[in-house]
């Protein structure tokens, strides 16, 4: 599996930090060592957010990533400011539904998902980041979906369990895009 540095960001409200809390704990799951660090910018709501979320089997040494393995970037200014970052060889995550530009790098992969169209396919806006997080775990492996559907019960609790099933369905929809679209690794 390896180390994965993993830096996702987006406008406030579009479920950045629930999709890092939701990698870190199923990586808590599955055994490994994980780090979550939040950041927000000046606004909670429509400002910008990022976490980041470092997942190896290692001893996480810190949260801190200069050279992210791993970018999802839910808008553009999130690609604009993550994307110049990311290692060599690294991939990056485009919510193209909302990002109509390109990144101008030949050394990295870019998957593209329409996860807004996606989440509105099924019904519910902001699923979105849910769709993100399944094209990223389909594309990465980083994590099992079991341990993922695992951490996302935990996370949704009370009255917020209704919204499991649709989450769940979600990241199958962006898995299934992703697996779909680009030639997925084994």
């Amino acid at each position: 599996m390896g180390y994965h540095g993993i830096i996702i960001a987006g406008f406030g409200g579009q479920g950045v930090m629930l999709m890092g809390q939701v990698l870190a704990t199923a990586a808590v799951i599955e055994g490994k060592n994980t780090t979550w660090l939040p950041s927000y910018g000046p606004e909670m709501r429509g400002g910008t957010a990022n976490c980041t979320v470092v997942i190896d089997e290692k001893p996480v040494t810190s949260p801190i990533i200069d050279h992210p393995t791993e970018v999802i970037a839910m808008n553009l200014p999130s690609m604009i400011k993550f994307g110049p970052r990311l290692k060599a060889g690294g991939i990056l995550f485009v919510n193209s539904s909302v990002v109509d530009k390109k990144l101008e790098r030949k050394d990295v992969e870019i998957i593209e998902i329409p996860a807004n169209d996606i989440a509105e396919e099924i019904g519910l806006q902001k699923v979105a980041n849910m769709v993100m997080l399944g094209a990223f775990i389909e594309t990465t492996k980083v994590v099992r979906f079991e341990s993922i559907e695992k951490a996302l019960e935990e996370k949704l609790k009370g009255s917020k369990r209704m919204f499991l099933s649709v989450n769940l369905d979600a990241i199958r929809r962006g898995s299934d895009f992703v697996k779909n679209k680009y030639k997925v690794r084994t």
